[in-house]
């Protein structure tokens, strides 16, 4: 597929992109396709869903392989999902003590606060787990969610159709109904985004919230399945999500495309040269882009690291212990520095108060901040001559050998 960036295409010219790309391939477009539009074109809520419209228009199908797992058991919907802890086990017919999710209270309920309550529940039987018995094993959050929303049966065609018109006369059940029959979708949707920089479970809440937009947007004498209309506000929210929350530091959504693809030319350049590529390589791979780029968006690309990372097995030391600090003084210096101080203010109060001042303020010997004549000269209410014949007088006293032999010693360290 293209690569666009998000300021160099137009939202008509989008529409043309997803026609021609969708003719290449018997008019489906596959999910990648459309994670490539919402990520890559950072579309509002209205142009996602007239873009949606337009695809429907033109008779395009958008593949629903998240659809074919959803009549499974827990472990098939995970398949591929790291665990959370390799400790970590769940036996479902001991987990009758799990919180059960309440899909007659608010739609909160279907977001993070569900999802945290699982986490908060998990570390409860952690406690617990000696006195349980060696049969009772500690249960992953994630898999007790799936258990409380397996529970909910799927809907048929039928059934979508008349949630839908009650949802159309402002029913508020039919949208907790029709959310919670579609959870697992979410589930199915977000195992996909695994290892793109979000926990499992924020993946999982962030489908949430575009599947409750979806229950509030469907309209279904449009003509869609909602499966797939859930499917395309579900990847809208959690490709918006990565995009927004992934990294420490945010990067625009263009700029994640093209850090993406100078990471796959790297990886390839690797294995054809059998060793780092330089930035000239890169370059030539990049479509004309210049190594200076390539090393800017390399330096973009990198994550921070906290400091306060543990290094070695006993985690008693931290990454920071091992930086050096260039902007410290040695401890000579700093002792130097003192001693020259202390020298400073013992010359300096043999001159008179007026004297001291004008040299402070024009120097900066205080504050690290030098004045100009002007400054000072309204500082004293004087003229800015009158500071220049100050600052020259008491100049001339300090090289006066008594005093000055005492500050050349550290002109000669």
């Amino acid at each position: 597929m293209a690569k666009k960036k998000v300021q160099a295409v137009s939202f008509d010219d989008l529409k043309k992109l997803v026609v021609n790309e969708a003719k290449n391939n018997n008019n489906v477009l596959t999910q990648e396709q459309i994670d490539e539009y919402l990520m890559n074109y950072d579309l509002s809520d209205e142009l996602a869903e007239e873009l949606l419209e337009y695809i429907q228009q033109n008779q395009i199908t958008i593949s629903d392989d998240d659809l074919d797992s959803l009549d499974v058991d827990d472990d098939m919907l995970l398949a591929g999902v790291p665990a959370m802890d390799d400790d970590l086990d769940l036996d479902i017919d001991d987990a009758d003590d799990t919180p059960d999710l309440d899909f007659d209270g608010d739609f909160d309920m279907m977001t993070g606060d569900t999802l945290h309550m699982y986490q908060e529940h998990d570390d409860d039987k952690e406690s617990e787990s000696t006195q349980l018995g060696s049969n009772v094993k500690i249960n992953d959050p994630v898999k007790m969610y799936l258990k409380e929303i397996g529970r909910v049966e799927l809907l048929n065609h039928d059934q979508e159709i008349e949630l839908a018109k009650r949802i159309l006369e402002g029913d508020e059940q039919a949208k907790k109904e029709l959310a919670a029959a579609n959870l697992r979708l979410v589930v199915s949707i977000a195992k996909r985004y695994v290892g793109r920089g979000m926990l499992f479970l924020d993946l999982i809440q962030e489908g949430n919230m575009g599947l409750i937009k979806a229950v509030e947007k469907f309209d279904y004498t449009k003509g869609f399945k909602f499966s797939t209309y859930a499917t395309w506000w579900i990847r809208q929210a959690i490709t918006r999500a990565i995009a927004d929350q992934a990294r420490t530091i945010r990067i625009p959504v263009h700029m994640v495309e093209t850090i993406n693809k100078l990471t796959r030319i790297q990886r390839q350049l690797i294995q054809e040269l059998g060793r780092e590529p330089s930035a000239e390589e890169i370059a030539e791979k990049m479509d004309g882009m210049t190594p200076e780029k390539v090393r800017e968006i390399q330096k973009i690309s990198l994550e921070p690291v906290s400091l306060e990372t543990p290094i070695g097995e006993e985690d008693d030391s931290h990454l920071g212990d091992f930086i050096e600090d260039e902007g410290a003084m040695s401890p000579d210096d700093y002792a130097a520095n003192e001693l020259l101080k202390d020298e400073l203010n013992d010359v300096l109060l043999e001159l008179t108060d007026r004297e001291e001042k004008v040299l402070r303020l024009r120097f900066g010997l205080d504050d690290g901040r030098t004045r100009t004549l002007e400054e000072v000269g309204r500082e004293f209410n004087v003229t800015r001559e009158r500071i220049r014949q100050i600052e020259a007088k008491a100049l001339r006293k300090l090289k006066h050998p008594s005093r000055s032999k005492r500050l050349k010693d550290f002109l000669d360290r």
